[in-house]
């Protein structure tokens, strides 16, 4: 009886870890409950703590480096880091590696190298890379995703790791592969062995540009390798994989897929291959080209929709045909030929109902009230919204005077890049602003020429505390001064993490805490 009451606690206590397996402040939280949670809390604190969105997730790094053998120790004293510095770890930490990001992991051995290693020994991040790549591999870790990013000066170390031992990647259930092909590396074999060990991927990213024959003949290999797929991205226009979908043993599994960046002018039954999916639930369309060339009459889920270019007869088709589907949607122009007044009267009127996320990217002055309306049409849904604004129009003033009226009482993300030629209109938003929380804010000032001014800067800086952080309306905070003539970038309020963390507002990087359209769709549908 006794047991079977501690083997519920046991289940319930997990349960309620596994809620908050993305909140690190909770989880460490449930760490410090007692010893049962502690014990239970420890793998989802390991399992990818790389992608914490914490200041200081480069500690990690001691902790594995406490788990090395004696001789790699020693190799590691002799870059004059001394290990006996470091605790005992009280678990293999090694081992509860579940998530992989290779471009994540180099990051997080650069900063920490920076500040133990002020000397900088040389190859001493690179050692370090290699040690725990190996290290993951032979802890019996149970990899579910790997994303891989190619990077000249890591990937050898990374794949003759791997493929010392096929168990690592047996059971992952999201593949991202990130290569630039122009560079001359043989990537073959690593994706030949993907293809013969990888059996249970579920979701598959792939981002290659120009690949040559036998790469795209392994990548259709891999996917046809695979019996239980659901979702695929496929990425730039050089990639004819789509072939592959007609596999039919995907007609019951394949919920989801995106084309980014994909010229559609030389793909052929697109409709074909839809109408043999018979659970697709999502197509997600950014920014491709052609679609004009897309002859679809099969109904289908169209999800997502950033249009890069617009032609309105073939887009309106594709809505028409996708029904009243779409919950995000995105103008991104950059003085491509224009004609989004007529686009949006179309989103506006017919297909606005779900809208959640919204861009809008050096858009024409002459549409800067119909995404005002639109933004108000959605404000029920809306909860992730990014407005650019060219240097050369002359909108921002329009933007700053007029956006806090038709936003939601609650935002998750809130990305304005814009000009702020009067500073008063800046004051002005931020001090109506006061009634909206927005867990992740990001203002990115641009300048055309100049600096702004001192006085000007000191101004911006102190609204920002005086509406924004003294007012704790926002968790998350990224400040950004922008100069387009010298491409140079500095972020005002770097220096202040500790004045803005007593009001329990981090302080990122605009970069980090930045939301990618295209990293969006893959987390949120994939």
């Amino acid at each position: 009886m006794e047991c079977t009451k501690a083997m519920e606690c046991t289940e319930v206590a997990w349960e309620i870890i596994k809620h908050f397996q993305d909140d690190f402040s909770t989880l460490y939280s449930c760490f410090q409950v007692n010893k049962l949670w502690s014990r239970l809390t420890i793998p989802f604190i390991w399992e990818d703590p790389f992608s914490f969105k914490q200041p200081k997730n480069y500690n990690y790094i001691e902790a594995y480096l406490c788990n090395l053998n004696d001789d790699d120790k020693k190799k590691l004293n002799k870059y004059e880091i001394n290990t006996n510095l470091f605790s005992y770890a009280l678990f293999n930490y090694s081992s509860f590696i579940r998530h992989l990001d290779t471009n994540k992991l180099i990051n997080s051995i650069k900063k920490w190298d920076a500040i133990v290693n002020p000397i900088r020994q040389k190859g001493l991040v690179k050692f370090i890379y290699k040690s725990l790549i190996k290290l993951f591999v032979e802890s019996d870790a149970n990899l579910l995703t790997l994303d891989f990013t190619y990077n000249r000066n890591y990937y050898n170390i990374t794949i003759s790791q791997i493929i010392l031992n096929p168990n690592f990647i047996c059971n992952i259930r999201k593949l991202y592969l990130k290569f630039d092909t122009y560079d001359t590396f043989n990537i073959d074999s690593f994706l030949k062995f993907l293809s013969l060990n990888s059996k249970s991927i579920s979701s598959i990213n792939f981002q290659f540009i120009d690949p040559y024959q036998n790469v795209e003949e392994n990548l259709i290999n891999i996917i046809n390798s695979q019996k239980n797929l659901e979702n695929i991205s496929f990425n730039f226009d050089s990639l004819p994989l789509y072939n592959s979908l007609k596999n039919p043993d995907f007609i019951n599994t394949l919920r989801t897929i995106i084309f980014y960046f994909i010229d559609f002018k030389n793909i052929v039954a697109l409709n074909e291959v839809f109408e043999q999916l018979n659970v697709l639930e999502s197509i997600h369309i950014l920014c491709c080209s052609f679609l004009d060339s897309i002859f679809v009459t099969y109904p289908f889920k169209l999800r997502s929709l950033f249009v890069s270019e617009i032609i309105i007869e073939p887009i309106r088709l594709l809505l028409q045909n996708s029904g009243n589907y779409l919950e995000n949607f995105g103008l991104e122009l950059y003085c491509l030929p224009r004609g989004e007044v007529e686009l949006l009267d179309l989103i506006i009127n017919h297909y606005s109902t779900n809208i959640k996320f919204l861009t809008f990217c050096e858009f024409n002055h002459d549409s800067i009230y119909k995404i005002l309306k639109l933004i108000e049409k959605v404000k029920l849904s809306l909860n992730y919204l990014t407005i650019e604004i060219s240097p050369i129009a002359n909108s921002g003033s329009i933007i700053l005077q007029n956006l806090w009226k038709i936003l939601p009482s609650r935002l998750e993300y809130l990305n304005l890049i814009i000009p702020i030629s009067n500073i008063s209109d800046f004051e002005f938003f931020l001090k109506n602003l006061q009634t909206i929380f927005i867990k992740k804010l990001l203002i990115k000032c641009v300048c055309t020429v100049t600096r702004i001014p001192v006085f000007q800067r000191n101004s911006i800086l102190h609204y920002i505390k005086e509406y924004i952080m003294k007012n704790k309306r926002v968790e998350y905070l990224a400040f950004l001064e922008y100069f387009s003539d010298k491409e140079e970038y500095d972020d005002l309020i770097s220096m202040e993490n500790e004045e803005f963390g007593s009001y329990n507002i981090v302080i990122q990087k605009y970069h980090e805490l930045k939301i990618y359209n295209h990293e969006f769709v893959s987390e949120m549908y994939c």
